[in-house]
């Protein structure tokens, strides 16, 4: 993955230490000011989570970046949080966080994280078609004949991956391989949580006319209960397929609420970028980059019912 120096770049936030960033979030821990000893006596174990404006396709990290993005997805992901908090235990601690990452950052509580990405997937689409088309099943699970890009599935299945590193692509693997990693126990107790996670979410987007293809989520242990709690982001335009309903037509992509606007102008003749060379993407048209926020800003607003206010 390549990384611009100007895309690398974080804010300094007042109590808190730089420790990682990744391809959009960027994540501080207490340091050994009064304000972060003050953090750690109201909250513990915790670290900052800064969602960025930074924006990532095919393994790079894009310039610029799209306004409002890290705030559209911190907020999104607080909104959902709320709708599942009687499902299962949320990271998050608080939303007093400095000004200077106000709108885009939550202080979360630290989780023993299991390696392993949870996904489900209520439509075909992406590397479950790919796999699909190969071999009739997704990670191991048979499906009926006769799908098409698009398609709706009999029912939600739970098609996890891998975690990779930095830069690299997650990889789908079938049920018995997170059950030898976490344990049967666990991976059947994550498969339950992640499907039922997603029927709660694909019932209120239908809601509000968006379709929820599919969502990846991530869980932890909490070392203070040992409760498997629902971390990172959740479903977000980065981390789910959401489509409008009034335009699913299976049988080919559908329009999407994410950056697939800038995924299409990238492989497309305009921006004169070889994906499989070495050079990095050219920088975003200022079209490319309003519409792609639009889109971000909609699945909001559609989602939740209310204008972000940014």
């Amino acid at each position: 993955m390549t990384l611009d120096a100007t895309d690398a770049s974080t804010a300094t936030v007042p109590g808190w230490t730089h420790t990682y960033s990744g391809k959009v979030r960027d994540l501080y821990v207490p340091d050994d000011t009064a304000d972060g000893q003050a953090v750690r006596d109201a909250h513990g174990d915790v670290v900052l989570v800064v969602a960025s404006d930074r924006v990532s396709a095919f393994d790079h990290v894009l310039s610029p970046g799209i306004p409002d993005k890290g705030v559209v997805l911190t907020q999104l992901s607080l909104w959902w949080f709320e709708q599942l908090a009687d499902l299962v235990p949320s990271h998050v601690v608080s939303t007093e966080v400095p000004a200077v990452v106000a709108g885009r950052a939550m202080i979360c509580r630290r989780l023993q994280m299991f390696p392993v990405e949870c996904v489900a997937r209520g439509y075909l689409t992406g590397s479950g078609l790919a796999e699909y088309r190969a071999s009739g099943e997704v990670t191991g699970i048979a499906l009926p004949g006769g799908l098409v890009d698009g398609s709706r599935l009999p029912e939600p299945i739970f098609t996890p991956a891998t975690k990779a590193d930095l830069g690299e692509h997650d990889e789908n693997v079938p049920f018995s391989v997170v059950a030898q990693t976490v344990g049967e126990e666990t991976a059947a107790a994550l498969r339950a949580l992640t499907l039922t996670v997603y029927a709660r979410a694909e019932a209120i987007a239908r809601e509000r006319g968006v379709i929820l293809a599919d969502t990846k989520l991530e869980f932890g242990t909490d070392p203070a209960t040992g409760a498997i709690t629902l971390g990172d982001e959740v479903l977000t335009p980065d981390s789910s397929r959401f489509w409008p309903a009034d335009q699913w037509q299976p049988g080919h992509p559908q329009a999407s609420f994410d950056k697939q606007f800038v995924r299409d102008w990238l492989v497309s003749a305009a921006s004169g970028w070889e994906r499989a060379s070495d050079a990095p993407p050219p920088p975003l048209p200022a079209d490319v980059v309003e519409r792609t926020r639009e889109r971000y800003l909609e699945a909001y607003e559609r989602l939740t019912g209310v204008p972000l206010a940014v």
